[in-house]
């Protein structure tokens, strides 16, 4: 009667020492890929609202979004939101989309959502309002109409070593 032979104690720690070194080389990689999808998703949902802050202020008289009453005036998100998401007239003033008079807009679906934070918030900076040195992560996107500029409210850097904010 023969004897089959199974595998030494040494070659089956062999085989779990090789599992774990490419273990160890892989899964880096694919945690990064998340972090690099959302990097992307990221710049897209910027470039999206950046384009709406250049076409409406191109089709208002170059008034950018946010303002209440014209440049100068108090800034709202909500106003914000509203000139993305509703029909507009010249001056601003927001209605359903199809409202006679209302020609403009509307420019976006929703606000998007900053994908490292989750939020669709807008923090508005006023007119003598500076960006701040860094985001604190309290909004989805830094909005500064004075100047047209919006920035990722979100902190971390990407594999480059750029800030998500200086996107």
């Amino acid at each position: 009667m023969r004897r089959t032979r199974g595998f030494t104690l040494v070659e089956i720690l062999i085989v779990v020492v090789l599992l774990g070194v490419l273990a160890a080389i892989v899964i880096p990689s694919f945690a990064n890929s998340a972090t690099v999808a959302k990097a992307g998703s990221m710049a897209t949902n910027l470039n999206m609202l950046r384009r709406f802050v250049l076409v409406y202020t191109s089709q208002h008289q170059e008034v950018a979004p946010g303002y209440t009453a014209g440049p100068g005036s108090a800034l709202s998100a909500d106003v914000f939101a509203d000139q993305a998401l509703l029909a507009s007239n010249v001056q601003g003033d927001t209605a359903v989309r199809g409202t006679a008079g209302y020609g403009y807009g509307p420019y976006l679906s929703k606000i998007p959502t900053n994908p490292f934070n989750q939020l669709a918030t807008i923090q508005m900076l006023g007119d003598g309002d500076d960006f701040p040195a860094e985001a604190d992560n309290s909004h989805g996107w830094i909005y500064k109409a004075a100047t047209g500029e919006i920035r990722p409210g979100n902190s971390g850097t990407d594999d480059a070593g750029t800030a998500y904010y200086d996107y």
